[in-house]
């Protein structure tokens, strides 16, 4: 590792590491706006100047420069002090000084580098350029004129999302920033250029003009919206949650979030639950939680009680109405809604067991039955990272916009017994090979032959599994760990004809099959559960309340409560607790802290942050897979869940960007 010194410190930095990443690890601050630790390094902005011996005498970018033995770099000099004073003013030339009426304030690289690094005034005196401004889609908004050219942008949509959709037009003074065509952007994970952008130039439309950063609470949260749990921060104002941004987690998120992730928090306002419902003569009407709570004594269910667990709900929340179903007698509780029994009496063989940053080492993978770009957005950079490596990857199911090379293998399950001879090849000759098994998988059986395939091809060795179950919900992995899974699936619960169906939050079970029973819906939204109810209890959305969430990986994570539930909404455990009270049993808990500490009592695991210990895979069963996958589960990405089905924007993305609908602009 070579040595060098910065500012008189002398210390060793890694092989290939540049000039600027050694100034960082000698804890010197280089100021820059084109450099991101996770992009190719463009060295546009040259704000990142340094003076460095031996060598030209001159400054000279660090984000670029290589570090190499003996070099003396300074940070300090007036050199260095005097040439990023004239970077700074020459970004400042054509940088409109709309601060007051910019959203970026408070919160803008070249707004606290300029106050850091800049002149005490400007020597510019002729007219501005300015910039007609561009449509990328519903959720960036632009305001090109304050753009520097850092094209960081364009390297993350080409680098990371894989979509070409971002790059620049023109040369010199009239070079400008834009999408093809001038269309909206339209992938996934579009909105991480808002982050990404360190001036004004690509803000959020939706976030337009809300509030300023000094205003606002951080709350550190989960995301509910697929299986992946990224890390995120709540920003709320009073009772309202006003946006969501990512944290930075390098083995789940890196530092990006999906599309629906950020933007569905508008949905938190819209079609919430706020009140207890009974259905009367065939009508939805209001009621008080008493007459709501002697409606469910009056059921007087016994034993015969059923729980479905929906794809939003916390750890806390299950085990509470397991607790529940428990003290009446019942063990009936199942939280895969669609309808799906694959086998989970070990949780080894369903869970993503090679995990996130894991996945990217792979160099072949076997993706079965699953749309990575809609089901987990998170996970499909990682694949474009292991095939920038060298990768090779095949898929099972109906063909979909990859954005890396990939070989189809067809939709019919048959092939998981005998490979293609080039799949073959690649799979028996890799050091670590890995399969995904997702949604569509698990729906159509298929979990026993990948099992299987696992075994052929040595998918597990010394410290490597390369076996993964890919799941759509955030509540699957918490609720199989609880005991959410009978052996038919919901079928079982069906078949039981119980009097009473508890629904925590479950939105997209089919509650024409429970015609008989009593439907007892705890949830936030007036969605599908709450239109099949007959009893509503309001509870509170996932940004409502403390909780445990466990990802794909079987990662157990932590999320903190950031505003109170609207109107006369609980916390989902305290109107199970109730609800206890009303059937006349005793649960065991009084508090959250006594049901959290009677849940680790009984599942430890779920009391640790970080990946759960499954161990080894089973054996794989001797049946073999039928049938072909002929479609994926989620229909429209945008529109998976009620948080986002009742959000505006999400609407907006779904009829814009997959619909083709059009949206006239209001005049100026």
């Amino acid at each position: 590792m070579p040595k060098v010194t910065v500012d008189g410190i002398e210390l060793e930095v890694p092989q290939g590491a540049t000039v600027l990443q050694a100034c960082e690890l000698a804890g010197k601050e280089i100021p820059r706006f084109c450099y991101h630790e996770r992009l190719s390094i463009a060295g546009n902005c040259r704000m990142c100047l340094v003076e460095v011996k031996p060598g030209p005498p001159k400054p000279q970018a660090s984000c670029a420069l290589p570090a190499a033995e003996g070099q003396e770099i300074r940070t300090d000099s007036p050199m260095v002090k005097t040439a990023r004073e004239g970077v700074m003013e020459f970004l400042l030339i054509n940088h409109p000084l709309d601060c007051p009426i910019c959203d970026q304030g408070g919160e803008c690289d070249l707004q606290d580098q300029s106050m850091a690094y800049g002149r005490g005034g400007s020597r510019y005196h002729e007219h501005k350029r300015a910039v007609t401004e561009k449509y990328m889609g519903p959720l960036i908004k632009t305001a090109m004129t304050r753009c520097i050219h850092c094209t960081r942008c364009v390297r993350f949509s080409e680098e990371i999302a894989g979509v070409d959709e971002i790059g620049a037009l023109y040369r010199g003074e009239a070079m400008q920033i834009t999408t093809y065509l001038e269309k909206a952007a339209s992938h996934e994970m579009s909105a991480n250029v808002i982050d990404l952008c360190p001036v004004g130039a690509l803000t959020s439309r939706p976030y337009a003009f809300e509030a300023r950063p000094w205003e606002l609470k951080k709350t550190l949260s989960i995301d509910v919206s697929d299986a992946c749990g990224a890390n995120i921060r709540l920003d709320s104002r009073g009772r309202e949650v006003l946006r969501i941004l990512p944290r930075i987690n390098d083995d789940v998120n890196e530092e990006w979030i999906s599309d629906k992730a950020r933007f569905q928090v508008d949905g938190l306002t819209r079609r919430r639950l706020d009140k207890p419902w009974i259905r009367r003569d065939g009508k939805l009407t209001a009621a008080t939680w008493a007459e709501a709570f002697a409606a469910v004594a009056r059921v007087k269910p016994g034993k015969d009680v059923a729980v479905i667990a929906g794809d939003l709900v916390d750890c806390e929340t299950m085990f509470a109405a397991k607790k529940l179903a428990g003290a009446l007698g019942s063990s009936l509780l199942e939280g895969r809604q669609t309808g799906m029994d694959y086998d989970t009496s070990n949780l080894a063989a369903v869970s993503f067991n090679t995990t996130f940053s894991g996945i990217e080492t792979a160099d072949a993978i076997v993706i079965v039955g699953s749309n990575l770009r809609i089901e987990a957005p998170l996970v499909q950079v990682r694949i474009r990272k292991a095939v920038k490596a060298g990768a090779k990857v095949f898929i099972v199911g109906p063909e979909w916009e990859t954005t890396y090379p990939a070989i189809w293998l067809g939709t019919d399950l048959a092939v998981l017994g005998k490979l293609p001879q080039a799949a073959d090849d690649v799979l028996s000759a890799a050091a670590r090979p890995a399969l995904i098994l997702g949604g569509a998988g698990f729906a159509k059986g298929a979990l026993g032959a990948s099992l299987a395939l696992a075994e052929k091809y040595k998918l597990v060795r010394d410290g490597w599994n390369g076996f993964n179950g890919l799941h759509l919900a955030a509540a699957r992995m918490g609720g199989l760990m609880l005991g959410y899974a009978q052996q038919g699936g919901i079928a079982d619960l069906v078949a039981a004809k119980p009097k009473l169906v508890l629904s925590l939050g479950a939105d997209e079970a089919d509650y024409t099959r429970f015609a008989g029973s009593i439907v007892v819906y705890i949830g936030h939204h007036g969605d599908k559960g709450a239109h099949a109810a007959d009893i509503i209890l309001p509870a509170a959305a996932f940004t409502e309340k403390a909780g445990t969430y466990v990802n794909t990986e079987g990662r157990v994570q932590f999320a903190e409560k950031a505003v109170f539930a609207p109107g006369d909404a609980r916390e989902d455990w305290t109107i199970l607790r109730a609800l206890a009270d009303a059937l006349g049993v005793n649960v065991g808990f009084d508090s959250f802290e006594q049901l959290r500490a009677a849940m680790i009592a009984e599942v430890p695991a779920l009391g640790v942050e970080g990946l759960a210990d499954y161990g080894a895979l089973p054996k794989a069963p001797k049946a073999k897979a039928t049938g072909s996958i002929e479609t994926y589960p989620i229909k429209d990405f945008y529109l998976t869940n009620p948080i986002a089905r009742a959000s505006e924007t999400m609407q907006r993305c779904s009829a814009e960007l997959l619909h083709g609908e059009d949206f006239a602009e209001a005049a100026e």
